[in-house]
């Protein structure tokens, strides 16, 4: 009996405003937060300061409700995973039925709130992001195809647009690129996780790349994206939330992300686990800063804009 087995049985009292919180994945939910923010403040016009508020606080939500129906829903799996177990369901701490209640509860909760607060094209933009990342992917492609990261990626990648259709009540090329960014990123980040997690994917039964493909052909696509992601990032530079500070950014960022890449592209197994995968935990400690980086980029020339400095 494996040890995800005996971690079913573990069960350590009453839930606590912790274990409830876990639910909603704070660690997602910051980056939903800021790249929504970061689609708000960029766009042409703008909103009274207290709807901006609430607009991202009801996206956070929306965000939130998607990560703990996520979690009733991948309760077998993360009893499996090690990087999961200690989550409020394998935990023992949160009931299945709790977490669908809270996700359903919040789900409809944000919509709604976002569509009263700001306008119904931002809360129909949440809502399919919530039902693109839990019904899509969450309960179809994640356990179907290898591709389940790329197409799926495309939940992660909506919140600028949403906080973007806050204030223009629509969709643009700007929120588009944004999304693109995000999108493209996507499947390196995780798949540069994948190569260091050992067999946790395999053990749960979840086909990603390097299970069904193997590890070579996991290092050859992250390349391949990366080279992808790197053209799309530094063509935004010239684009209208682009600018001077976004293209310096962009610049470096993608020539540290390439080199990691080609490194992560030229190792085989034995090399990398002989240094403990050193190189791919380096590239997806990159990735972390990578997204947040660019997007502050796009902040910065968004907030200097008026002043005459940002901006081409």
């Amino acid at each position: 009996m494996s040890d995800a087995s005996i971690n079913t049985q573990v069960d350590t009292g009453e839930a606590s405003f912790g274990d409830y919180f876990a639910l909603l994945k704070p660690r997602v939910m910051s980056l939903v937060v800021f790249t929504a923010a970061v689609g708000l403040l960029a766009a042409p016009g703008g909103v009274h300061p207290f709807v901006a508020f609430c607009s991202i606080l009801f996206i956070a939500v929306g965000g939130g409700a998607s990560g703990a129906l996520n979690m009733w829903w991948d309760a077998d799996i993360d009893r499996v995973m090690k990087r999961t177990q200690s989550r409020p369901i394998p935990a023992g701490k949160v009931t299945p039925e709790e977490a669908m209640s809270i996700g359903v509860a919040l789900s409809g909760f944000a919509v709604v709130m976002l569509g009263l607060a700001a306008n119904w094209v931002a809360a129909g933009l949440l809502a399919f992001t919530i039902f693109f990342y839990v019904v899509i992917y969450t309960m179809w492609l994640k356990r179907w195809t290898p591709q389940n990261i790329v197409i799926g990626g495309a939940a992660g990648a909506f919140p600028p647009m949403i906080g973007w259709a806050v204030v223009t009540g629509g969709v643009s090329i700007e929120s588009v690129l944004m999304f693109t960014l995000i999108f493209m990123w996507t499947p390196p980040h995780f798949w540069a996780l994948c190569l260091f997690m050992k067999s946790d994917y395999k053990d749960a039964g979840v086909p990603m790349l390097h299970v069904t493909h193997g590890r070579r052909v996991t290092r050859n696509h992250i390349l391949v994206y990366t080279i992808l992601l790197s053209i799309i990032a530094v063509g935004m530079g010239f684009t209208d939330i682009g600018g001077p500070i976004y293209l310096i950014t962009a610049l470096v960022l993608n020539a540290l992300f390439l080199i990691g890449a080609v490194a992560i592209w030229r190792r085989d197994e034995t090399v990398a686990e002989a240094d403990n995968y050193k190189r791919e935990k380096a590239f997806f400690g990159l990735s972390l800063l990578y997204l947040f980086l660019h997007f502050g980029a796009i902040l910065a020339e968004a907030a200097l804009a008026p002043y005459g400095f940002g901006g081409w």
